[in-house]
């Protein structure tokens, strides 16, 4: 990425006049700012702001040790120190005191009961209002080993104050059901929120995928400056700081010139740590985000996040001149707010992005249907280089097949397309994009106008054949929320901006990025490549030796009722698929849900019939003997896991493998599908651990995959690798029942043996052997694998992946 930094709006470069360079500061400046990526600095990410050591002084905190030696119940193992203002004693006296010490016994019971009674770990529970001391709005938590009770004082009688915010909840509710975008979503949100608890300004923005935040919607008094459409730098809200607003939904600062009331004692007792007050409203903030906040001119402060599938989307940010407290039931009626909204742009997003898969999906049909019509497929994508380019929304293409290239729209010339494919071949593995090739690849800096974006589906990594997409670069013009340059105190640590103005930055070096939904079906689009590949490949193989009558009448039978159902079960995907997207509004929830079942059951007979294919091409099509390393091999496959397997804590172990020799293609297939039963079978494990590893006798290569899955019963070893065998239920886990025999059928083209081995609930291993001397097709010569000869597969990896 390369970056122009713009002048301040209101100098010579204003709006509309595009930005320039800007001579630098005075050398002692320059030394404490520096320009800010996106990316949140070190310390800031480090900073402990989970364990700040006090809270805001608006409410009260207790720490509640519920060691199961403590008679009469928990016990106050730390209290915030404002609490003397309500006993009018020193903290220290309620130290190891039961808490109806404080609150009277019936109080203390009822918190005990809530907290003994319903799901309250990292879950803050409202408990209600208590009259002792005096009137409090009481919630409680279980965190770290400990009950955490915090207090704030009620500002009316619970029903009452919940009551009056009712109507206003319920009519932003009604109003989301006619907003047709999330930017009318946004905007019905920022104005509901201000009416709701009356900041001066509030702001909606969404986080991008460097952790900058957006500026989508904006509701202020005239006095507040606007922020409307501008961008925040990621290191405003740090990393860590973007992981508590996922964890702890509200936050708020009454006063930013709040004094902490401190805990006491500053370390648990009990656990020996500072208290963690992650899901603690009332936790103190960073020292540095409060002086961010005075820098800004903001004295009161409330946000809430919004969540969508999991992940911290964006935030409701609240901003006052003033100090102002927001009372605990307005904070509950804007947090349920932020729910519904949450729910709302989550339905949203993913419609637009079902709409745009269909439309994918179309293209892709089409496309199918122009390959099946030719011989050559690539005779059939040139047929059709509108919807070729139209496919994923691209300004040119290339077809590399047999290192011939096929150029259409606007593309690099043909030798940097050549290389190209080399180095993707070398450091790629299925279908892979980018929106900077030069950042990954630097020869890519000399075709910005054509080639800035890349999107690579392999039909072929090993001999180098591709279907690729361009985009052009895309220069942006980024509005800045002030300067995005990170300031360094005299110490060198991170310190607050102190300038919000408005300040251009010009972004070049990339395309527009490609979105999930193009990834999705440009995978689905190689499968149906590889298909296609492989039967015109298999048309024109020679067999090797002549199979008996039986056996080729029964595999020319799987061979043939395979592929014509092929194209009958796609019709009724395909038109199943056009069925419920024009009459789905008009169907009764009894056809939606008969129609789905039906279509899941057509995909899932696709599938079969597709491995019912490769299945029986492992008997026709004629082995391609060469020197094959194994461990390059295996390597190149774990990486085809990495995006299934993205979130998933999975321990690769990866032994010495030797060289041998055999079909490189055939292998690989088989030790894919060896890997794939290991990331299967182990999904339900927190942490999986997957080992491939080989032993050596003296005429064979024995190779394993173990796994701490679900293992299998040993009396069903025999079936495992036979035909539509499967041990575990289709519910459980997805899968034909073909790949086993699948892997067995290579096998045993490649003189060797399968077996497994394995125990229910703790993991099963599955072994194939090679011959240390492999027999040619002719079987007059053996061939041994010498390191000399030995062909690498892909780039090396270390041994743990």
């Amino acid at each position: 990425m390369s970056h122009t930094p713009g002048k301040p709006l209101g100098e010579s470069h204003g709006a509309g006049q595009g930005p320039s360079h800007v001579a630098g500061p005075p050398d002692a400046e320059a030394r404490r700012r520096t320009l800010d990526s996106g990316v949140a600095s070190k310390d800031c990410d480090a900073e402990p702001i989970h364990i700040p050591g006090g809270i805001q002084p608006h409410g009260y905190l207790l720490v509640l040790a519920e060691d199961a030696g403590n008679a009469g119940g928990p016990r106050i193992a730390q209290a915030s120190e404002n609490i003397a203002a309500l006993t009018g004693e020193s903290v220290e006296t309620l130290l190891g005191k039961p808490l109806d010490a404080l609150l009277g016994e019936e109080s203390a019971r009822r918190i005990l009961h809530a907290a003994s009674t319903v799901q309250v770990e990292d879950a803050p529970l409202y408990v209600g209002v208590t009259d002792a001391p005096v009137p409090l709005d009481v919630t409680v938590h279980r965190h770290d080993g400990v009950l955490i009770v915090e207090m704030e004082a009620a500002a009316q009688p619970g029903g009452a104050a919940f009551s009056a915010m009712y109507p206003l909840v319920r009519t932003f509710a009604g109003s989301l059901q006619s907003a047709g975008t999330v930017e009318e979503l946004a905007e019905l949100a920022v104005q509901q929120v201000r009416s709701i608890c009356g900041f001066g300004r509030v702001m909606l923005y969404s986080f991008d995928a460097e952790g900058r935040s957006h500026v989508l919607a904006e509701d202020r008094d005239a006095r507040y400056a606007s922020f409307l459409h501008q961008f925040f730098p990621a290191s405003d809200i740090p990393r860590q700081a973007r992981a508590l607003y996922l964890r702890n939904r509200i936050r708020l600062v009454s006063d930013v010139n709040y004094v902490p009331a401190r805990l006491v004692p500053a370390v648990n007792p009990v656990t020996g740590r500072p208290a963690d007050l992650t899901y603690a409203t009332l936790r103190s903030f960073s020292p540095v985000h409060l002086e961010y906040m005075r820098n800004m001119g903001t004295h009161a402060s409330m946000s809430v996040s919004i969540v969508v599938r999991g992940q911290l989307w964006g935030l409701i940010s609240c901003h006052d001149h003033d100090p102002r407290h927001a009372p605990f039931s307005t904070r509950v009626a804007v947090e349920h707010l932020g729910h519904m909204l949450s729910l709302q742009i989550e339905a949203k997003e993913e419609r637009e992005q079902g709409e745009y898969l269909a439309e994918l999906r179309r293209t892709m049909a089409r496309l199918i249907g122009a390959m099946g019509e030719h011989e050559s497929f690539v005779a059939g994508l040139q047929g059709e280089p509108r919807d070729l380019l139209s496919f994923t929304r691209s300004k040119g293409a290339a077809i590399v097949m047999n290192d011939q290239i096929t150029l259409m729209g606007a593309t690099p010339d043909e030798e940097t397309v050549r290389a190209l494919t080399l180095w993707l071949a070398e450091n790629t593995s299925g279908v892979w994009s980018t929106d900077s090739l030069a950042r990954e690849w630097p020869p890519g800096q000399a075709h910005q106008d054509t080639a800035c974006g890349v999107l690579a589906v392999p039909v072929s990594q090993i001999f180098r054949n591709y279907l690729l997409w361009f985009r052009p670069e895309v220069m942006q013009t980024i509005k800045w929320a002030g300067e995005p340059v990170k300031i360094r105190g005299a110490d060198g640590a991170s310190a607050p901006r102190t300038s919000f103005s408005p300040w251009l930055e010009t972004v070049r070096g990339h395309s527009v990025s490609w979105r999930q939904a193009e990834l999705e079906v440009a995978s689905e689009l190689r499968g149906a490549l590889l298909n296609i590949v492989l039967r015109r490949a298999e048309e024109r193989a020679e067999l090797a030796t002549e199979l008996a009558r039986a056996n080729k009448e029964l595999e020319a039978f799987s061979y043939s009722v395979s592929h014509d159902l092929r194209a009958p079960l796609r019709h009724i995907a395909g038109y199943g698929d056009l069925l419920r997207e024009l009459e789905a509004e008009r169907m009764s929830d009894k056809s939606r849900r008969f129609l789905n079942n039906m279509l899941e059951s057509a995909r899932f007979a696709g599938t079969l019939v597709d491995d019912l294919l490769t299945f029986s091409q492992m008997g026709r099509a004629a082995l391609r003997p060469a020197p094959v390393d194994l461990g390059q091999l295996v390597r190149f496959v774990v990486r085809e896991f990495d995006a299934e397997t993205a979130g998933r804590h999975i321990e690769w172990v990866i032994g010495d493998l030797p060289r041998v020799t055999g079909d490189s293609a055939f292998l690989q297939l088989a030790v894919r599908n060896l890997i794939s039963n290991a990331v299967k079978y182990t999904r339900t494990r927190e942490s999986a651990k997957i080992e491939i590893f080989a032993t050596r006798s003296d005429d064979e290569h024995i190779i394993g995959v173990r796994d701490n899955g679900v293992g299998f019963d040993m009396k069903y070893e025999g079936k495992l690798f036979g035909v539509f065998q499967r041990l575990h239920r289709a519910e459980e886990f997805e899968g034909t029942g073909i790949g086993l025999a699948n892997v067995r059928r290579i096998v045993e083209r490649h003189e060797g043996r399968t077996w497994a081995e394995g125990r229910l609930g703790e993991g099963a291993a599955f072994y194939f052997s090679l011959p240390v001397e492999f027999r040619s097709v002719t079987g007059r010569e053996a061939v041994r694998p010498t390191a000399a000869s030995a062909t690498s597969v892909t780039k090396s990896r270390p041994d743990h992946a």
